[in-house]
């Protein structure tokens, strides 16, 4: 098999020519990505339910808009925090999430993954994923983050790959791969996340930006 290069905590950002309107314009943070498949959560899909209707008890640590994002079209019943703390360090040391990588026979294992968030080289109940960014234990008492946190999201669902199949989209052509910020996470304009990524590239991505939501009349 081909070794696969890990892009766990890199965006993936779709470009103007993916046809799937469930990833129509996403921003992709990947939280696990090796030769078993990838997951991520989709950064910029808000939904009308707020946090305090499903998790009351998190609504508090959430930020503007303090709704439930719709993570990816997989298991949108399970519900999966990533949270930012600052001041952590931004390495790719951090093994990824071994969860399930889409398909209806997974469902379970996405939810057990959401779930099982061990205490590692951070606060107890979140598991960096990639620099300051992590994934947040929803079964632990939100106290013991709170303090913690600088910012957390809250989504349903996730994006899943099965093997090889993200490196054939990537050679496709339907997405940039391109870092992650920590602010990425919590953007208060979520609507406008995907030509702020693009804007801040330093090269021909850039230009994408500011290519009209209709391409027909690129």
């Amino acid at each position: 098999m081909t070794e696969v290069s890990s892009l766990t905590g890199r965006l993936l950002v779709a470009t103007p020519a993916l046809a799937d309107p469930n990833f129509d314009r996403a921003v992709v943070l990947l939280l696990d990505h090796d030769e078993a498949g990838s997951l991520g959560v989709v950064l910029n899909r808000p939904t009308p339910v707020g946090v305090g209707d499903i998790l009351a008890s998190w609504a508090a640590l959430t930020g503007e808009p303090g709704v439930v994002f719709q993570g990816g079209p997989v298991s949108l019943d399970s519900a999966l925090g990533v949270g930012v703390v600052p001041g952590e360090p931004h390495d790719r040391s951090s093994p990824g999430l071994k969860a399930a990588r889409g398909g209806p026979g997974e469902t379970a294992e996405a939810a057990d993954a959401a779930d099982t968030v061990v205490a590692g080289d951070g606060p107890l109940g979140w598991r960096r994923v990639h620099g300051a960014i992590g994934l947040v234990d929803l079964e632990a008492p939100p106290e013991l983050l709170a303090a913690a946190l600088g910012s957390l999201r809250i989504f349903a669902g996730y994006a899943g790959w099965g093997p090889g199949q993200l490196e054939e989209e990537l050679v496709e052509g339907a997405w940039y791969v391109v870092e992650s910020e920590p602010g990425d996470v919590s953007s208060p304009d979520p609507e406008q996340l995907w030509r702020a990524v693009l804007r801040r590239q330093r090269n021909e991505l850039a230009m994408v930006a500011t290519y009209p939501d209709d391409p027909s009349l690129n």
